[in-house]
Order: structure tokens, then C-alpha cells, then sequence
């Protein structure tokens, strides 16, 4: 690895603030990183999120955020971008 590819490796972030696509509500989470997490009941209206087609999760949806294993592939430029896809492989 040289100095260019040290520089271009971001840090994996923990923390992302899910948004309601319901009532616009959002809060800070720190997200699971063993794990996709498919349902988030949102603390203001209730309303159970559930992630949109083609996403792993409710982080990588309503997240200002991705989840960490969808950051980490990014970062390592697997060509994977989600946590949940090709686990048996």
C-alpha cells in the first residue's frame, strides 16, 4: 500500500441520524456493525421503517450515513456494497 491508497482509506463511522420518511422526525443511533438492522420504529410517530428496495438496511435508507460493513466495502473497493448480499459466498 502506498501513501495515495493510506490517504484514501476513510474511517468506518458508528453513528448515523435515521430520518422518518413519515413525520421527518430524526434521532442519532449508533449503528450495529455485526448486523443489518431491517426494521426502526421511529421514536416520535411509531412508524416501523423498513429499508427501501436494493438497500441492506434502515441505516442505508433513512441514514445520513451507510451502515459499516456497506462503508467498509466501499473503503476496501470490493465491488460489494451491501452487508447483507452474497453471505453465502
Amino acid at each position: 500500500m502506498n501513501e495515495h491508497d493510506e490517504k484514501s482509506i476513510k474511517p468506518i463511522l458508528y453513528e448515523s441520524s435515521i430520518t422518518c420518511p413519515k413525520c421527518g422526525h430524526a434521532e442519532n443511533e449508533v449503528m450495529p456493525t455485526n448486523a443489518c438492522q431491517f426494521f426502526y420504529e421511529c421514536k416520535s410517530c411509531g412508524e416501523l421503517l423498513k429499508p427501501n428496495p436494493g438497500d441492506c438496511c434502515v441505516y442505508c435508507s433513512f441514514g445520513t450515513i451507510a451502515c459499516p460493513p456497506v462503508q467498509a466495502a466501499k473503503s476496501t473497493k470490493s465491488g460489494k456494497n451491501s452487508c447483507c448480499s452474497d453471505s453465502n459466498s
